[in-house]
Protein backbone atom coordinates (compact mmCIF):
# COMPACT_ATOMS: atom_id res chain seq x y z
CA UNK A 1 0.00 0.00 0.00
CA UNK A 2 0.98 3.26 -1.08
CA UNK A 3 -1.00 6.25 1.29
CA UNK A 4 -0.45 10.02 1.01
CA UNK A 5 -1.18 13.03 2.80
CA UNK A 6 -2.82 15.75 0.81
CA UNK A 7 -0.97 18.71 1.38
CA UNK A 8 1.00 20.32 -0.91
CA UNK A 9 3.22 23.28 -0.15
CA UNK A 10 3.23 26.36 -3.03
CA UNK A 11 5.82 28.66 -2.06
CA UNK A 12 4.85 29.76 1.44
CA UNK A 13 1.21 28.56 1.20
CA UNK A 14 -0.62 25.16 1.60
CA UNK A 15 -2.97 23.43 -0.81
CA UNK A 16 -4.81 20.11 -0.99
CA UNK A 17 -3.61 17.85 -3.81
CA UNK A 18 -3.24 14.25 -4.75
CA UNK A 19 0.44 13.32 -4.01
CA UNK A 20 -0.15 9.24 -5.34
CA UNK A 21 -0.74 7.93 -8.72
CA UNK A 22 -0.22 5.12 -10.79
CA UNK A 23 1.76 5.25 -13.58
CA UNK A 24 1.94 2.33 -15.80
CA UNK A 25 2.53 -0.84 -13.28
CA UNK A 26 3.83 1.27 -10.63
CA UNK A 27 2.64 3.54 -7.70
CA UNK A 28 4.36 7.30 -7.69
CA UNK A 29 4.27 9.55 -5.04
CA UNK A 30 5.97 12.59 -4.18
CA UNK A 31 6.79 15.37 -1.93
CA UNK A 32 8.42 18.82 -1.96
CA UNK A 33 7.14 22.03 -3.95
CA UNK A 34 4.14 21.98 -6.27
CA UNK A 35 5.88 22.86 -9.75
CA UNK A 36 8.31 20.58 -9.42
CA UNK A 37 5.85 17.78 -7.74
CA UNK A 38 3.93 18.15 -11.01
CA UNK A 39 7.24 18.31 -13.40
CA UNK A 40 8.48 15.22 -12.09
CA UNK A 41 5.08 13.21 -12.19
CA UNK A 42 5.37 14.34 -15.92
CA UNK A 43 8.57 12.64 -16.34
CA UNK A 44 7.29 9.65 -14.83
CA UNK A 45 4.54 9.34 -16.69
CA UNK A 46 6.99 9.86 -20.21
CA UNK A 47 8.76 6.80 -19.00
CA UNK A 48 11.60 7.80 -16.63
CA UNK A 49 13.80 8.59 -19.64
CA UNK A 50 17.02 9.86 -18.42
CA UNK A 51 17.52 12.46 -21.24
CA UNK A 52 14.27 14.33 -20.56
CA UNK A 53 14.83 14.68 -16.64
CA UNK A 54 14.01 17.87 -15.98
CA UNK A 55 16.65 20.46 -15.59
CA UNK A 56 15.51 22.18 -12.38
CA UNK A 57 15.44 19.06 -9.92
CA UNK A 58 19.54 18.81 -10.34
CA UNK A 59 19.49 21.82 -7.85
CA UNK A 60 19.77 19.87 -4.76
CA UNK A 61 18.61 22.89 -2.60
CA UNK A 62 15.13 23.01 -4.15
CA UNK A 63 15.15 19.19 -5.74
CA UNK A 64 11.84 17.21 -4.88
CA UNK A 65 11.77 13.43 -3.80
CA UNK A 66 9.72 11.11 -6.21
CA UNK A 67 8.77 7.95 -4.95
CA UNK A 68 8.43 4.90 -7.06
CA UNK A 69 7.21 1.22 -5.89
CA UNK A 70 7.17 -1.40 -8.70
CA UNK A 71 5.75 -4.33 -9.23
CA UNK A 72 7.51 -6.75 -6.48
CA UNK A 73 7.42 -3.99 -3.67
CA UNK A 74 10.83 -2.30 -5.44
CA UNK A 75 10.56 0.68 -3.47
CA UNK A 76 13.45 3.81 -5.40
CA UNK A 77 14.15 7.53 -4.79
CA UNK A 78 14.82 9.53 -7.49
CA UNK A 79 16.11 13.19 -6.02
CA UNK A 80 18.91 15.24 -8.14
CA UNK A 81 19.83 12.75 -11.11
CA UNK A 82 17.68 10.18 -13.29
CA UNK A 83 19.23 7.06 -11.42
CA UNK A 84 17.36 6.09 -8.48
CA UNK A 85 18.29 5.26 -5.13
CA UNK A 86 16.81 2.26 -4.50
CA UNK A 87 15.93 0.87 -1.04
CA UNK A 88 15.14 -2.61 0.73
CA UNK A 89 13.28 -1.12 3.25
CA UNK A 90 9.38 -2.55 3.05
CA UNK A 91 8.39 0.14 5.55
CA UNK A 92 9.06 3.80 4.13
CA UNK A 93 8.17 7.33 4.28
CA UNK A 94 9.04 10.74 2.81
CA UNK A 95 8.20 14.19 3.47
CA UNK A 96 8.18 16.48 6.73
CA UNK A 97 5.88 13.74 8.66
CA UNK A 98 7.79 10.75 7.88
CA UNK A 99 9.71 10.27 11.31
CA UNK A 100 6.25 9.90 12.49
CA UNK A 101 4.90 7.82 10.01
CA UNK A 102 8.22 5.38 9.89
CA UNK A 103 7.61 4.92 13.94
CA UNK A 104 3.72 4.30 13.37
CA UNK A 105 4.39 1.50 10.81
CA UNK A 106 7.24 -0.43 12.61
CA UNK A 107 4.62 -0.14 15.80
CA UNK A 108 2.01 -1.96 13.70
CA UNK A 109 -0.24 0.72 11.99
CA UNK A 110 -0.63 0.39 8.10
CA UNK A 111 0.94 3.03 5.94
CA UNK A 112 -2.93 5.00 6.10
CA UNK A 113 -3.15 5.31 9.33
CA UNK A 114 0.58 5.94 9.46
CA UNK A 115 0.18 9.02 7.58
CA UNK A 116 -3.06 10.01 9.57
CA UNK A 117 -1.06 9.85 12.58
CA UNK A 118 2.04 12.06 11.01
CA UNK A 119 -0.46 14.65 10.29
CA UNK A 120 -1.56 15.08 14.17
CA UNK A 121 2.14 16.16 14.90
CA UNK A 122 3.49 17.61 11.67
CA UNK A 123 2.22 20.87 10.14
CA UNK A 124 3.47 19.99 7.06
CA UNK A 125 1.44 16.79 6.64
CA UNK A 126 -2.34 16.65 6.73
CA UNK A 127 -5.59 17.73 4.76
CA UNK A 128 -6.79 14.11 3.95
CA UNK A 129 -5.16 10.74 2.87
CA UNK A 130 -5.14 9.21 -0.41
CA UNK A 131 -3.80 5.09 -0.46
CA UNK A 132 -3.16 2.66 -3.52
CA UNK A 133 -2.12 -0.40 -3.87
CA UNK A 134 -0.20 -2.91 -6.81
Amino acid sequence: MLAGDKRLTVGSLYRTSTKIHRVGSALVGYTGSGAQCAEMLAWARSGFRKATFPDGQRDQENAIALLVIRPGGVIQVYEYTPYALEYEDKQFALGSGRDFALAAMRLGKNARDAVLLAAEFDPGTGDGVDTLTL
